[in-house]
């Protein structure tokens, strides 16, 4: 098969589907392959068996770690990519994650662009992935120029009560940034499986519902799924002239004007990586030698509070965060963010509490509160993506910055102490609860230190972008869909998509 287009992306989630949307608005020919096909409503959506212990919607594709074991990775090969089971958590990162910060253990890096650059767009961003918020409320949040488009999610009186708790100890819990359609005459039912679930209503703001489908609409932009890159081939101008994978098992080769790759941190940069040859022996656009390198996921753990005096009743729970400690945890340095997720069932648990009975795990649920506690992870040379000579993607990950994560769990669990929960448990993530990625094509003024500029453009391959979360030079503390999304709309906006692009 053979295609062509304008622009050519790579990729349908929160990046390749919110790029999309910004050239739809321009009328610009554009072409997105989908390595996966549409997830389908049905039943199974919200089963948590199906979802968690069959991994329904997880490819069977397994990736390796340093020692050659394999792994699982999280990711999901399908139209909207990850967003169609993420938990719909759409903060911004504050002012200051875009500049150097200092950890006792290591340099957060500063980014080619700032905060304000990025904040019209943060605003577009809000409006088109439809997220409820609230202003004042979080003694962290950046400033910006225009309000929430829509108010917060209401709180349910669990969630309520043990925000009071949480005051009377001095902190300021507020209401968590969500991309949920609870808009008068939404589709949202407030469900208990929302956060790691795929909606069969279409109320979770993922790139498919709130990007990709009005984008196709619009008449400018087109989809092929089932179609797996593999290569990019470069021309002796030095410009990307075609892509080589398969469609349904069938050779796809794809031309156009400019390219761009948004299939997530780890393919993006395999892709370009596996694009060997005599003239590139180590890649595409890798004359700087760190495409693949600085492999980041966020420092994460999930806590499971329980209160043996209180039934959590709470149907949508994950409406509350504090970041209290997010820019100082009592030591001048920075400690990160803890959220509440959504309410987590004992058969979900089952996936990690593997010999615990399962009549056990329902007890518990029933009496337990479940957070998620985020600090940052550091860049390092180290943790990188490669690919081998069949094509396997193989991570290389040592935890960075743990310090920090470790002393912010230590405070959570004392915060949640002090509100009366008597028992905590943790999991904390393994190299395949791979939620977060970022930082493998690090965006950057300088060609010698990064492989994008700043509006995810190559500094070798002028037709060559990357608008995934690959760009983020630094990983902040925050939930990274709705940064992803706000620079996939600066970078469709402000780019020259012309035959000079």
């Amino acid at each position: 098969m053979i295609e062509s287009a304008q622009v050519v992306i790579v990729g349908s989630g929160m990046g390749g589907g919110t790029l999309a949307w910004g050239l739809a608005q321009r009328g610009i020919d554009t072409l997105v392959l989908e390595r996966g096909d549409v997830l389908p409503r049905e039943a199974q959506n919200w089963s948590p068996e199906a979802v968690f212990v069959e991994r329904r919607y997880k490819p069977a594709e397994t990736w390796l770690d340093d020692d050659g074991n394999e792994f699982h990775p999280g990711v999901h090969y399908v139209v909207g990519g990850n967003t169609k089971v993420y938990g719909a958590s759409l903060p911004r990162l504050r002012e200051r994650d875009f500049a150097e910060r200092v950890y006792p253990s290591g340099v957060s890096p500063a980014w080619p662009f700032a905060y304000a650059d990025l904040e019209p767009y943060y605003g577009q961003a809000e409006s088109l992935y439809r997220v409820h918020g609230s202003v004042g409320e979080d003694p962290s949040e950046p400033w910006r120029s225009s309000p929430y488009p829509y108010g917060p999610m209401p709180h349910e009186p669990y969630v309520a009560e043990t925000m009071l708790r949480l005051e009377a100890q001095g902190l300021h819990p507020f209401s968590t940034s969500m991309g949920i359609d609870v808009r008068p005459g939404g589709t949202c039912v407030r469900c208990q499986t929302c956060d790691g679930f795929p909606c069969r209503l279409g109320a979770k703001s993922d790139a498919e519902t709130c990007a990709l489908g009005p984008a196709l609409a619009g008449g400018s932009v087109r989809l092929l799924t089932g179609a797996r890159i593999r290569s990019v081939e470069v021309g002796d101008d030095g410009r990307v002239v075609r892509l080589h994978g398969d469609v349904d098992g069938e050779p796809l080769e794809v031309s156009g004007g400019s390219f761009v790759l948004a299939a997530g941190a780890a393919n993006s940069a395999a892709i370009l990586l596996a694009s060997r040859s005599d003239r590139f022996p180590t890649g595409v656009a890798n004359s700087s030698g760190l495409l693949g390198r600085n492999y980041m996921v966020h420092n994460n753990t999930h806590l499971a509070a329980i209160d043996p005096r209180r039934r959590n009743d709470v149907v949508f729970q994950k409406t509350m965060a504090v970041n209290d400690y997010y820019e100082d945890l009592g030591d001048g340095y920075p400690g990160g963010t803890i959220q509440l997720i959504g309410k987590v069932q004992g058969s979900m648990m089952k996936t990690h509490a593997t010999r615990v009975p399962l009549a056990m795990l329902d007890r518990a649920a029933q009496r337990s509160l479940e957070l998620l506690v985020m600090s940052e992870d550091l860049p390092s040379v180290h943790n990188r993506v490669t690919v081998d000579a069949e094509g396997r993607i193989h991570i290389s990950w040592r935890r960075t910055n743990y310090d920090r994560h470790e002393a912010l769990l230590a405070q959570a669990k004392r915060v949640l102490r002090k509100a009366g929960y008597r028992g905590i448990f943790e999991q904390r993530f393994s190299i395949d609860m791979n939620s977060h990625m970022c930082g493998t094509a690090v965006a950057g003024q300088d060609p010698a230190t990064s492989v994008l500029d700043g509006w995810c453009r190559s500094h070798d391959v002028r037709n060559l972008f990357v608008v995934d979360s690959a760009f983020f030079p630094s990983s902040g503390a925050q939930n990274p869909a709705l940064t992803i999304a706000a620079q996939a709309l600066r970078v469709a906006h402000e780019t020259d998509w012309g035959l000079d692009a």
